[in-house]
């Protein structure tokens, strides 16, 4: 039997894009050890599945709809949230994406891609691609952590934000959503720094690579094989696989439970299979 971190048991935990396989995943942890979660999610649907799934494993559980990026929305979710559950004293930002104008087709520059319709160079990367990006990523994260922070200072609770291996390290084809999550990185310090004094800790979780719905069709091909971008990425992680969901439950418990980790605050940390100690020699 796993132990059970008693010091979670009553707690509210606020979990955004918890309709997601990761923070899904992390919320029906959290609910084993006793909170209370609500799912913010932008397509509810998915946010009901999971409340569900910890309401039948006899779990308090509620999916509101939220969308990260409009304040007045967040603050209705929040208002929700409190008048089911009374309190707030974990958020995780988990919401967070990527758009197809962020990212170019190509890991390294060929002129001829410039005049290949069927290829977007660094040249066809868009603004709104950018702007999609980064509000989602960074904006998500700022709206919910100004929202939900008032309702943490009254229980000295702690926010726990998504980052990414693209963070200290920009992964190749994706240059928007490496350098908003190297924002999430920085952010998080910011906010550590600026809260130190209050009770309230700010750290991040930097997942490595983990097989979601959001990378499935990039990860693997029709017929489940991993496709020559995976067989890359798993030549440089040690552990030689990919992350499972569960892999995230020793650093989420850690740094969620007060009893623990009391005195860490500002840091982001990896859960990469080693991929971040490797140098690929």
């Amino acid at each position: 039997m796993k132990p059970v971190h008693t010091n979670l048991k009553g707690k509210v935990a606020v979990v955004t894009g918890g309709g997601g396989v990761l923070c899904g995943s992390m919320a029906k942890e959290l609910a084993t050890h006793g909170m209370k979660i609500a799912i913010l999610n932008l397509t509810k649907d998915k946010g009901d599945q999971v409340a569900e799934s910890i309401k039948q494993e006899g779990g308090e559980a509620i999916s509101v709809f939220c969308d990260v990026t409009k304040r007045d929305v967040v603050e209705k979710a929040k208002d929700e949230v409190v008048n089911t559950f009374g309190q707030v004293d974990l958020l995780i930002n988990g919401a967070g994406g990527n758009h197809p104008e962020g990212s170019t087709t190509n890991e390294i520059y060929d002129e001829a891609d410039v005049e290949d319709d069927t290829v977007r160079s660094f040249f066809d990367l868009t603004q709104e691609g950018f702007d999609f990006v980064f509000n989602l990523n960074l904006m998500g994260t700022l709206i919910p952590s100004q929202v939900f922070t008032k309702e943490l200072l009254k229980t000295k609770g702690s926010i726990l934000n998504m980052s990414s291996m693209s963070a200290p390290s920009p992964m190749t084809k994706v240059p928007a959503y490496s350098a908003a999550k190297a924002g999430i990185d920085n952010f998080t310090q910011w906010m550590a720094v600026h809260f130190g004094q209050t009770g309230i800790r700010v750290n991040a979780i930097a997942p490595g690579f983990f097989l979601t719905e959001q990378n499935r069709q990039l990860l693997t091909n029709e017929d489940g094989s991993y496709t020559p971008r995976t067989e890359k990425i798993l030549s440089q992680t040690p552990m030689d696989r990919l992350g499972k969901p569960e892999d995230l439950h020793g650093a989420l418990l850690w740094l969620a439970d007060d009893t623990y980790s009391r005195f860490v605050t500002g840091i982001s940390v990896p859960v990469d299979g080693g991929f971040m100690a490797y140098s690929g020699v």
